[in-house]
């Protein structure tokens, strides 16, 4: 069989509103599912970034950094396809949880586990900031709490913007498992397409192409924030920049 022949048998499938439609709903969940989870991760992984460069003068403070280590351990150290398999078959019927969207615990799982690598990420970007600006902070009469979330996270997240990038992308490529727990993803969709006339070549080379595209679309994205944000930062003077010093 050759190209043409392949070729000619795809489009006649994707000509169906139905193939289409899986096809779009599949992308969707796809995108969903990464975007979710990273905004989920930021924020998991934030709160455990705080956590795990705040002084430990108390006992609280040393009792939650053990565990977030144990969280960022459990969930760094484990594949993301186990994670959804232990979560929806076996978590979730053991706590008696039922009627939960499978799409729902995708979303979750990926922001937890998306959690541990940016609190590492997040962390490397809150002790590049330099340390005067939390003591800049404390001078003027800011709790620890606010100089971290008014000047410290603002300046880290400039510097790690580049991984968090990478991080995305990671997490896009990554929802191929999500099938594991019957979410419909691209995978799937294209999978389906593929076996309504058991020729699977295409459907997975246009698989292949749609990733890429998502992957150069989320770079181009992250190259044009890095450039707005290199933009305002040669705006303020050096007087500014001498102040807030």
């Amino acid at each position: 069989m050759n190209w043409a022949t392949k070729w000619e048998k795809f489009l006649s499938t994707m000509e169906s509103e139905y193939f289409q439609q899986l096809l779009l709903d599949g992308l969707s969940n796809t995108i969903k599912v990464a975007v979710l989870g990273l905004i989920l991760g930021i924020l998991i992984g934030t709160l455990i970034a705080v956590v795990k460069v705040a002084p430990k003068y108390q006992l609280g403070v040393r009792i939650l950094d053990k565990i977030c280590s144990v969280y960022v351990a459990l969930f760094r150290g484990t594949p993301m396809v186990v994670q959804l398999l232990l979560a929806y078959y076996v978590l979730l019927p053991t706590l008696g949880v039922k009627n939960v969207d499978s799409l729902t615990v995708g979303i979750i799982v990926f922001g937890m586990n998306s959690g541990a690598y940016v609190s590492e990420i997040m962390r490397g970007g809150i002790n590049s900031v330099d340390v005067g600006q939390m003591e800049a902070g404390r001078a003027v009469g800011l709790s620890y709490a606010t100089t971290m979330v008014k000047i410290v996270i603002p300046q880290a997240v400039k510097n790690i913007l580049p991984t968090l990038g990478n991080e995305f992308i990671t997490l896009i490529k990554e929802t191929s498992v999500l099938s594991f727990i019957t979410v419909y993803d691209l995978y799937t969709a294209l999978s389906a397409i593929g076996s309504k006339n058991y020729e699977k070549m295409i459907p997975y080379l246009v698989m292949a192409g749609i990733y890429i595209v998502l992957v150069l679309f989320i770079t181009l994205c992250v190259r044009l924030i890095e450039k707005a944000f290199a933009k305002s930062d040669k705006n303020i003077s050096p007087k500014e920049k001498k102040e807030n010093a």
